[in-house]
C-alpha cells in the first residue's frame, strides 16, 4: 500500500499540516463577526489574517536551514507549541490591536509547520510512493480547509472567542511529535559555505523559480479572493449567515481534495506545465462565474471549479520541489516555497477588499474586481498552457 496510514510519522505530517493551514481557513467565516465586534473596515478585518501570515514571509526560509542543520523534529515541536499557545490566547484579548499581537505570534508558530511535513515526506519516502503521499497531503489540506470553514462558521455562533481556543489543539499535535517522530537521517556535516553554495545553485533552477511564482499567484488568489473577497461579499450582498459562508468555502475545498488525491497520477499523463496552466483557468473561470452571476448555487458552482484547479496546483508544485533537491537542502528549498506561500497570502486579504473599496469602489467594488482578476488569470492559463506545448519553458515532470 502506498499511502501509510497507521505510521506515527505519517500522522504527525498530516496533523502539522492541517495545523498550517486551519490558521487562516477556520477564520474566514468568522470575519463578519469580528469586524462587528471589533468595529473595523473590511480592510481592517483583512489584517486578522495578513498579521498570521506575515511572519512567514521572512522566517520560513531560515526556519528551513535551522531545520537541515539541527534537525526537523527539533524545529517542528516548538513551532506546534507557540502556535497553540498564541492561538488559543487570541481569545483573551480585548481590542483588535491586541488581537493582532497574538495572531502575529501565531503566525511566527505556523510560518514552517507545511513546509517541514513536505519536508518531511522527503526525508522518509521515495519515488512513487513519495509522490502518492504527496498527493495525500495536499487533498489533506483540502479536506481540512473544507471542514475548518464549517467549524469556523459554527464555533462563532456560540461565541467569537470559541474558534481561537480551538487552536490549543495544537499542542496535542506537538506532544504527539514528541513521543512518535523519529529524527530522520540527512547530512548535517556539510560545511555552511558549501550547503549555501549547493542551495543557491538549486533555487536558481528555472523549473523551481517557476514553481516559486506558480506559489505565490495561487495564493494570492485563494487567500484573498476566495477566503476574505468571497466571504464579504456573501455576508454584505447575499445575506448569508457564517454557518452557510462556510459550508459554500467548503465547497471549494472538497473540490481541491478529489482533484488533489488524484495528482500523483495525473502527473504520469501530463507536464507539470500543462497541470499549472489548467488549475490557472480553472480559477479565472471561477472568478469570471462570479462576477457575472447573481445566484447563490453558481457562486458555489465556481467555487467547486476553483477548488479543482487548486486541487491541480498544489500537489504539482510540492512534488516537483520535493524532488528536486537533496535531503541536505530540501527544508530551505521548501521554506522559500512556503515564503512564497505566507507573501501570497499576506498581500492577497490586504489586496482584494483594498482595490474593491478604495480603487473599484466606483466601477462595481468586487464585481469589477472579479472581472479583472479572472481575465488576467485566464490570460495567464492559456500562456502556461501554451508554454507546455511550445517547450517555451519547460515541459517535464
Amino acid at each position: 500500500m502506498a499511502v501509510p496510514w497507521r505510521s506515527s510519522e505519517f500522522h504527525v505530517i498530516l496533523s502539522s499540516t492541517l495545523m498550517g493551514i486551519m490558521g487562516v481557513a477556520l477564520l474566514g467565516p468568522v470575519l463578519p463577526t469580528l469586524k462587528d465586534v471589533f468595529a473595523v473596515s473590511d480592510a481592517r478585518v483583512g489584517l486578522v489574517l495578513t498579521a498570521y501570515t506575515l511572519p512567514g514571509i521572512v522566517l520560513a526560509p531560515f526556519v528551513g536551514l535551522v531545520a537541515d542543520r539541527i534537525g526537523r523534529k527539533r524545529v517542528l515541536v516548538p513551532l506546534l507549541v507557540l502556535y497553540g499557545v498564541a492561538g488559543a490566547g487570541s481569545a483573551t484579548v480585548e481590542t483588535f490591536d491586541q488581537l493582532l499581537f497574538f495572531r502575529l505570534l501565531q503566525g511566527v508558530g505556523a510560518s514552517s509547520l507545511i513546509t517541514l511535513a513536505v519536508t518531511l515526506i522527503g526525508d522518509y519516502y521515495d519515488g512513487i510512493r513519495r509522490d502518492e503521499i504527496v498527493s495525500m497531503n495536499s487533498s489533506a489540506i483540502g479536506i481540512g480547509a473544507a471542514i475548518f470553514p464549517t467549524l469556523g462558521g459554527t464555533l462563532v455562533v456560540v461565541h467569537w472567542t470559541a474558534p481561537f481556543v480551538f487552536f490549543g489543539v495544537a499542542i496535542l499535535v506537538a506532544l504527539l511529535a514528541v513521543v512518535s517522530l523519529e529524527e530522520p537521517s540527512t547530512d548535517r556535516a556539510m560545511a555552511l559555505p558549501t550547503y549555501l553554495k549547493q542551495l543557491g545553485s538549486v533555487v536558481r533552477n528555472r523549473k523551481v523559480l517557476g514553481m516559486y511564482g506558480a506559489a505565490l499567484a495561487t495564493y494570492v488568489l485563494f487567500y484573498g479572493g476566495v477566503l476574505t473577497a468571497i466571504p464579504l461579499v456573501l455576508d454584505d450582498t447575499y445575506g448569508l449567515s457564517a454557518p452557510r459562508i462556510g459550508v459554500l468555502l467548503a465547497v471549494a475545498s472538497v473540490a481541491s481534495a478529489a482533484v488533489a488525491s488524484q495528482n500523483s497520477r495525473l502527473g504520469t499523463r501530463f507536464s507539470v506545465t500543462t497541470l499549472l496552466g489548467t488549475g490557472f483557468l480553472a480559477f479565472g473561470v471561477a472568478f469570471l462565474g462570479i462576477w457575472q452571476t447573481d445566484s447563490v448555487p453558481v457562486v458555489g458552482s465556481m467555487l467547486f471549479l476553483f477548488g479543482g484547479g487548486l486541487g491541480l496546483m498544489t500537489p504539482s508544485i510540492d512534488r516537483t520541489l520535493v524532488g528536486a533537491v537533496s535531503s541536505a537542502q530540501r527544508a530551505s528549498v521548501m521554506g522559500m516555497t512556503s515564503s512564497m506561500i505566507w507573501l501570497g497570502q499576506t498581500i492577497g486579504p490586504a489586496l482584494f477588499p483594498l482595490l474593491a473599496t478604495d480603487v473599484f469602489g466606483q466601477a462595481g467594488g468586487y464585481s469589477f474586481l472579479f472581472l479583472v482578476f479572472g481575465s488576467a488569470t485566464v490570460l495567464g492559463g492559456v500562456v502556461t498552457i501554451t508554454a507546455a506545448h511550445t517547450n517555451l519553458f519547460y515541459s517535464n515532470n
